[in-house]
Order: structure tokens, then C-alpha cells, then sequence
């Protein structure tokens, strides 16, 4: 088949196959074991159609993402709400009060790795006592939390370890989106596939997941540095 995008295969004890389309429109496409070359390609065929599909409103959603310039006064998300860049010779890493970020003036890939680092501090102190709250409300038992770069996922987990992942792009995102991220991969502990017992177990906590799901449709290109 004719498609212009990275493919990444994966194989697993699954019995069932199934193809993701990802934020950047590559293609992850998880397979049972023993799954041929063959009977991949196959199964990408006859869904081309889907694919391109879902490709092109993925390509549209993307060009919403914002390109942010590190010069003074440029908004950056946190907690779903714009704060504003100020260089500052008294600070030696990046300083939140108010409504601005400060942060000393360098080069702007240590100045990203520096708002990368902000976000991951600010999400472990964030999430993991909402992981652990909404973890008790769903009788779950998690051990191990962790805020690092999951490049297009939101976040992640493994029922075995147990353990959840997350994207620290999810500090720029509303409350109510971190909420519903958390408590969805936590509805995985009890089912695995995306299946209506899954959207139940997440509606008890989260009524209004839709229009979460639908935010992070819309605006989550912009959520990066």
C-alpha cells in the first residue's frame, strides 16, 4: 500500500490486531506473535482507506500546533492558562511567580530543556497524589509513577509492574484533562482495550470525559515548548 508515513510493527501475546494512527500520523500497527510480513501489509490494505482518513484529520489538528518564540513575553501554557517569559540575570533556572516564567537568557535548546525539566518537576508534585486519590477511589494498587517524554503518547501504563507514565506536556493542559488522562490509563488496570465496560469505568469518575477527549483533539498540538 501507498502510504508516506513511518511504520513501526509490534508484536505481542494479544490475539487481536490493531492499527494507531499517532499525533505525528505515524502508524503503530500491534500484531498477535507469530503475525508474517505478509499478513501485516494485508492488514494495512484493507484499512488504506481508514488510515489516510484518520491521517488527514491528524494533519489538520497539527497545524494548530503553535511554534513558540523564546523572546520576552511569550506565552507559555501551565495548567491549562498562558504565562508569560521574562529573562532575568537573578535566576539561574526557570522561576514561576505571577504570570510569568523567568528564566536567565542562553541559548533556546538549554532554555527547552529547562521548561522540559520545570514541567516534569511541577508534574511529579501534580500527579502523583492525583494518581494515588483517584488509584483509591478505583481500588487500584499503583507502585510506580513517573513524568518523562513519551513523544506521541499522553501517557502510558503496565498492569503487571504496576505502573503509569505520562507525558510532561500535560502540565501546559486544563485540571480537568490531567484528570481525565490519569484516571483513563488507571481504567486500564481493570480493561485493557478501549471497550464499553472501559468508557463506563472511566465516566464513574469522569462524566464529562468527551469533552476532554475532545480538547486534547483540538488544542493538543499546542501543548509543547
Amino acid at each position: 500500500m501507498s502510504l508516506d508515513y513511518k511504520i513501526v510493527v509490534r508484536h505481542s501475546k494479544r490475539k487481536t490486531a490493531s492499527i494507531y494512527i499517532e499525533r505525528d500520523s505515524s502508524i503503530t500497527v500491534i500484531v498477535p506473535l507469530g503475525t508474517s510480513d505478509s499478513e501485516v501489509q494485508n492488514l494495512l490494505s484493507k484499512n488504506e482507506y481508514k488510515i489516510h482518513k484518520y491521517q488527514a484529520k491528524r494533519a489538520l489538528l497539527n497545524e494548530k500546533a503553535i511554534k513558540r518564540e523564546l523572546v520576552n513575553g511569550q506565552s507559555f501554557l501551565y495548567l491549562g492558562r498562558n504565562y508569560y517569559l521574562q529573562y532575568s540575570d537573578e535566576v539561574d533556572g526557570i522561576q514561576f511567580r505571577g504570570r510569568h516564567f523567568y528564566a536567565p537568557e542562553g541559548s533556546e535548546d538549554k532554555l527547552r530543556d529547562m521548561f522540559k525539566e520545570f514541567y516534569r518537576n511541577r508534574g511529579k508534585m501534580f500527579i502523583e497524589p492525583r494518581v494515588q486519590r483517584f488509584s483509591q477511589m478505583m481500588g487500584i494498587s499503583v507502585e510506580t509513577i513517573s513524568i518523562i517524554d513519551l513523544k506521541n503518547r499522553w501517557a502510558s501504563c503496565s498492569v503487571k509492574r504496576p505502573k503509569v507514565n505520562f507525558n510532561w506536556k500535560i502540565m501546559m493542559a486544563p485540571v480537568s484533562v490531567i484528570n481525565y488522562l490519569i484516571v483513563h490509563e488507571l481504567a486500564h488496570f481493570k480493561h485493557t482495550r478501549h471497550s464499553k465496560d472501559f468508557w463506563n469505568e472511566v465516566d464513574k469518575i469522569v462524566p464529562d470525559y468527551q469533552k476532554q477527549v475532545q480538547w486534547l483533539k483540538e488544542y493538543g498540538a499546542g501543548l509543547d515548548v
